[in-house]
């Protein structure tokens, strides 16, 4: 009535089969990740007078993280650190679904943004990014008279 979880499983059959497909194709998954953009997720929002980004990076110490803005392109660099315990010890490793290793997101920013405006701080795993706009792009009321 039950059917076996084990070595005969079809779905464990299947999954092996898509790891072996996967690193016959060069496609082993990797902090880039194989979809949806990969490492790290990020959530990107708009205001009218900035755009707020928020990077998702848990376990990574802050200041190896990098913030780059050059001529209209943020990218947001640094390294996971793996954290399997000590490589000499003899382990079986059965799962590991934590990406390690180096990540790399770019994200185009509008024209209207201010170079000099921008922030960035991490606290709790979030990485907060904000680009301000140019004063001169900012919505504003003009008086009918």
């Amino acid at each position: 009535m039950f059917p076996n979880m084990f070595r005969g499983d079809l779905f464990s059959q299947m999954d092996r089969l898509q790891r072996e497909m996967q690193q016959a194709f060069g496609m082993e998954p990797d902090i880039r990740g194989l979809t949806r953009g990969g490492f790290p997720a990020m959530n990107i929002g708009s205001t009218p007078q900035s755009i707020e980004i928020y990077a998702f990076v848990p376990g990574i110490d802050p200041n190896a993280v990098e913030v780059h803005l050059e001529r209209g392109v943020l990218t947001v660099s640094g390294e996971r650190p793996s954290d399997i315990a000590n490589a000499t010890q003899q382990q079986n490793l059965h799962v590991n679904e934590r990406y390690t290793g180096r990540f790399r997101k770019v994200i185009s920013m509008p024209d209207d943004i201010d170079p000099d405006g921008v922030s960035a701080r991490c606290r709790d795993g979030v990485l907060h990014i904000s680009v301000a706009r140019r004063q001169s792009a900012q919505p504003r009321r003009i008086n009918v008279q």
